[in-house]
């Protein structure tokens, strides 16, 4: 299966990068940011076009109280994209695709809400255990 890039709308793109929409929409009208416009004329940004912007970002100590949400001391994160979400009474499922291998996790459904969880947005998954079980295959 070749491997297909997502496109991410620029609020989304935005998010991933902890930029606002502004500063982004500035980033692709100065070509800083390479996008695919679609027929209708509306930008969308390669998953592939971010990695560069998130290494060069610099960490700071500062952080607004929005940022604050997403930084935790867990060292044990892998970043994709939300392939899957599904609601089911106070739980739900969200399946996370990183590369051409899938990591599900179960939260609550008023997480998922909160934090508006979309198919084709960029998350990270954050593992802590004591524990880390091996299968020979």
């Amino acid at each position: 299966m070749a491997n297909v890039d997502v496109l991410l709308k620029p609020r989304e793109a935005a998010a991933a990068l902890g930029v606002s929409y502004p500063t982004l929409k500035q980033w692709i009208l100065t070509g800083r940011l390479a996008t695919v416009k679609t027929p209708g004329g509306h930008h969308r940004v390669p998953e592939s076009a971010l990695q560069p912007l998130l290494k060069a970002k610099p960490e700071t100590g500062t952080a607004t109280s929005r940022e604050r949400y997403r930084r935790v001391s867990g060292r044990n994160q892998i970043v994709g994209t939300i392939d899957e979400v599904k609601i089911s009474g106070l739980m739900a499922k969200v399946v996370l695709r990183i590369g051409d291998q899938r990591i599900t996790s179960i939260i609550t459904a008023d997480a998922v809400r909160e934090m508006q969880l979309r198919p084709g947005q960029a998350a990270a998954a954050l593992m802590k255990s004591t524990d880390v079980m091996i299968e020979r295959l």
